[in-house]
């Protein structure tokens, strides 16, 4: 698998990559510091399934930016103004965290949600260095790539850690800095929010994720009213580029319940 940059058509501030059509429409949303096509497996393995859009977020790829003091909703505001009829949701990271913000402020317009390596409740070493992390940042310089790749991938060489690299060394600054601060600070999703959700959720993550735990997955999907957990076996931070076909099968699955 390659991921090499593609073109991209523009709805209001969000560039994408669409592929597919038809309903349902599915949304994908990929994780600070990366690109729409971070999900370029999903966008080949999908694509039969409806309409995809896998969008930059804002300050990232094509999309413009967003104002300094940006928090969670804004990102999710920015996301919804691209669903233009009901959708399935899928995020990965901090594109986890706007799904499930998407799903609990706006369920008229999301059939159901996939929320990979999501976060939830940060044990207090984990709050303390991802916050240390973040108030490093600075807006006019990107950090060493080498940190972040070395927590998703260990420190083996391969084509979905190159292609990592590529995205986080392009990133713009500011647009980076603005989102990291907010996956580091915000406690999203809320449990009342989690029990409200009326919609199917799925909560996946890799069995030997330090970060967006199998714990956190399980914990989100039995408040969920119609919440499921999965835990990929030896995947880590970045399974839907080194585990894309198992979640792909998965993803198949849920996208068809949503939908049907």
């Amino acid at each position: 698998m390659t991921w090499t940059i593609r073109p991209r058509s523009r709805i209001q501030n969000l560039t994408m990559i669409s592929e597919g059509q038809g309903d349902p429409l599915i949304i994908l949303i990929h994780g600070v510091g990366l690109r729409a096509e971070a999900w370029g497996a999903q966008l080949a393995g999908l694509s039969h399934l409806g309409s995809l859009r896998a969008v930059d977020m804002p300050g990232h790829g094509g999309s413009a930016g967003l104002p300094d003091g940006a928090k969670l909703g804004d990102f999710t505001d920015a996301v919804a103004a691209v669903i233009d009829r009901p959708a399935v949701v899928i995020g990965h990271s901090m594109g986890a965290m706007i799904a499930l913000d998407l799903a609990v402020r706006y369920p008229q317009s999301v059939l159901g949600v996939a929320a990979l390596n999501a976060i939830y409740r940060r044990g207090v070493t984990a709050q303390k260095a991802v916050i240390a992390r973040a108030k490093a940042l600075n807006a006019n310089a990107l950090p060493d790539p080498e940190p972040t790749l070395e927590r998703w991938f260990g420190n083996t060489e391969s084509a979905a850690r190159a292609a990592c690299r590529a995205w986080l060394m392009d990133v713009e600054p500011a647009g980076y800095t603005k989102a990291y601060r907010v996956f580091a600070t915000s406690d999203a999703p809320d449990d009342a929010d989690l029990e409200r959700l009326a919609m199917p959720a799925l909560f996946a993550t890799g069995a030997d994720e330090p970060n967006s735990t199998p714990w956190m997955s399980n914990m989100m999907a039995q408040l969920a009213p119609s919440g499921r957990a999965h835990a990929f076996e030896n995947a880590a931070h970045m399974m839907p580029m080194t585990h894309a076909a198992a979640l792909n099968e998965m993803l198949c699955d849920f996208v068809t319940e949503c939908a049907s």
